[in-house]
């Protein structure tokens, strides 16, 4: 094995570990006079070794763990492709490394979603048993979430926020390259969840059946536990960046909204992701150690579980759009040619769903048996989140108002993301609503409203950010006819899918059930057609891209004419981001202010005023801030 690490090598012992896990557990067990063989708990043990394995074998042991116990560590210095498939400390990397992985996953669960869509284009069984449905649908939802909460944090995060505030690096590069070899061993175990029998429960993994269904719930555990770990890593590696490595001069007035969205999602990231993780620890310790926490003859009690899951996965939530919302108010104010409206109002926003956002996970269990006295107040305050998320749609508003918009794909990207949040938004008001929520609770409007503030949401705003920061990580422009055809392919395939969906749930049709009474039919098969269209779209979106980064024409430093400091070096950017260290003097969106410019240089004088580039329209006026 190459001295600093290998794929081939992080395999290796991988395995290694994964057999010694079970034999020192079949060890111990005997020892103790038990029987040896344990699968389930084989598996955990194994698996915990395995991943130390993975680990060092892929270079975490020669870049980091040598330096342990006092011997010298190897660092490589490899360009080219081959940076990409090693332990990488370079923020840069890492956030392309995350970009790659998750957008294939979404297309994978993406994949996923089109045969679930040919099962339900017709009443009554046509391709998939139910028991392969429920393993279809399962598999859609968490590797969704997943994209969800590390596509944009992971990806846009990692390569971004270090250059827009002035640092060369995340604060701890290592445990940066850390939290993303983590996440191959879940996609890996995800992936074999099919063989071991498929999972049953969903995406919330419920007990009493979690506790008793078979053995992919363990490998669902195990994978849903490692990537939480990765959250919160990444969370407490962007709070530490964020407040001690801004450049001079970047005080928190001057911050970019993205990177104060990030700030509160790696918050939101920290506190609240070990509330999944511990709710699934405490499933699998009654299923491998004999406890009794979930199981109700035992004394047990499943409704905690709901507590647990939800007091994590509605903050979750936020997780995911919060940082869509900063990239959607980055684009549009670069791209109106305005300075961004009420910029203290869209932080105020993001800080106040921040405070609030786990004070709200209740009302996912009105239908639980909770009491009724905490009906009244969960309600309240899920109401009352929309107060702060209204700010940020103002900032939105104000920023494109008499703005001189400049309609690239990342703008109507950025676009929609205002235009879908809000009709999901509408939606999330009902069902806040005790009364109007009984009756909607578990039908096909909650997977319409969801699919509206996530997917109409962050995922609209990860392809806006793709195409934004294309340039800048590729050095090459992708073909804005294919883009803007990707958008409305994208956009109208959507909106017609999910906004029909909202019918048949006020029907009653069941989410994550296979079947349906007939009378919805039709329904239902315009509904898997637009599906049908709408993944058809990423095609176009595939194309461009990979030919584009293949044989595109090269980018400008800046194409498009921004002020913020990752436009203000190379594209792609050098080793540590800028050859000199930057200094602030101004405001990310100080646009058609006279003599305003964002950050310079030492060695350098003051630079003019940046100018919008050929085809851009002019900066504009405006005011906000």
């Amino acid at each position: 094995m190459h001295a600093v690490g290998t794929i081939s090598g992080g395999v290796a012992l991988s395995l290694m570990g994964f057999y010694l896990g079970i034999g020192l557990t079949a060890l111990i067990r005997a020892l103790i006079g038990y029987d040896p063989w344990h699968q389930e708990l084989a598996i955990v043990i194994g698996f915990v070794f395995g991943l130390v394995g993975w680990l060092m074998g892929i270079g975490m042991w020669s870049q980091w763990g040598r330096e342990w116990f006092g011997l010298k560590t190897y660092t490589p210095h490899m360009g080219g492709w081959q940076r990409y498939f090693m332990f990488n400390h370079d923020h840069k990397v890492i956030g392309i490394q995350y970009l790659v992985t998750f957008s294939v996953i979404f297309l994978l669960a993406g994949f996923l979603a089109m045969l679930m869509r040919a099962e339900l284009a017709q009443a009554e069984s046509q391709i998939l048993t139910n028991a392969q449905f429920n393993s279809i649908m399962s598999l859609h939802g968490i590797m969704m979430v997943a994209v969800a909460v590390a596509a944009v944090i992971g990806g846009f995060g990692n390569y971004a926020v270090p250059l827009m505030i002035g640092a060369d690096d995340m604060a701890f590069p290592r445990l940066n390259a850390l939290t993303f070899w983590l996440v191959p061993p879940v996609a890996v175990l995800l992936l074999l969840t099919p063989v071991m029998g498929g999972l049953e429960t969903g995406w919330t993994a419920y007990p009493p059946l979690s506790v008793v269904t078979n053995q992919s719930q363990v490998l669902f555990n195990l994978a849903v536990i490692t990537f939480g770990l990765t959250s919160i890593l990444g969370g407490l590696n962007f709070i530490i960046t964020i407040i001690f490595m801004r450049a001079p001069g970047m005080t928190w007035g001057k911050l970019p909204i993205f990177v104060w969205s990030m700030f509160a999602t790696a918050w939101l990231a920290l506190l609240y992701t070990q509330g999944f993780a511990v709710g699934l620890a405490m499933i699998l310790l009654d299923r491998v150690a004999g406890m009794s926490f979930f199981r109700a003859v035992e004394g047990g009690d499943p409704l905690l579980y709901q507590h647990i899951f939800w007091f994590y996965s509605h903050p979750a939530v936020y997780i995911m759009i919060v940082p869509g919302f900063g990239l959607a108010l980055e684009i549009i104010s670069h791209f109106a040619r305005k300075p961004l409206f009420a910029y203290r109002y869209a932080v105020g926003g993001f800080l106040g769903i921040m405070g609030l956002g786990g004070a709200v996970w209740a009302h996912h269990m009105f239908t639980s048996g909770m009491p009724n006295f905490l009906h009244g107040p969960f309600m309240v305050l899920t109401e009352a989140i929309s107060i702060p998320t209204g700010l940020v749609f103002l900032a939105a508003l104000g920023t494109i108002w008499m703005g001189r918009l400049w309609l690239t794909t990342p703008m109507l990207f950025a676009l929609a993301v205002i235009f879908n949040f809000a009709l999901g938004g509408v939606t999330g008001i009902f069902l806040a609503d005790v009364p109007t929520d009984i009756h909607l609770h578990d039908t096909y409007f909650v997977v319409a409203h969801f699919h509206y503030t996530i997917v109409g949401g962050e995922i609209f705003a990860m392809f806006a950010a793709l195409y934004y920061f294309f340039p800048k990580m590729t050095g090459r422009m992708y073909n804005e006819t294919l883009g803007k055809i990707h958008f409305w392919w994208m956009f109208v395939g959507f909106n017609v899918t999910f906004f029909v969906m909202h019918w048949p749930g006020i029907q009653g049709m069941n989410r994550r059930i296979a079947d349906y009474p007939d009378s919805l039919e039709p329904v239902n098969l315009l509904i898997s057609l637009t599906a049908f269209a709408l993944g058809a779209s990423f095609l176009v979106f595939i194309y461009n891209i990979i030919n584009s980064w293949i044989r595109g024409p090269v980018a400008e430093d800046n194409p498009w004419g921004a002020r913020t400091l990752e436009w203000q070096t190379t594209s792609p950017p050098p080793l540590h981001n800028f050859p000199r260290p930057p200094r602030v003097v101004g405001h990310p969106y100080d646009y058609g202010v006279p003599d305003s410019v964002h950050g310079v240089f030492d060695d350098e004088p003051v630079p003019p005023p940046a100018h919008a580039p050929a085809g851009a329209p002019a900066g504009g006026g405006g005011g906000g801030g």
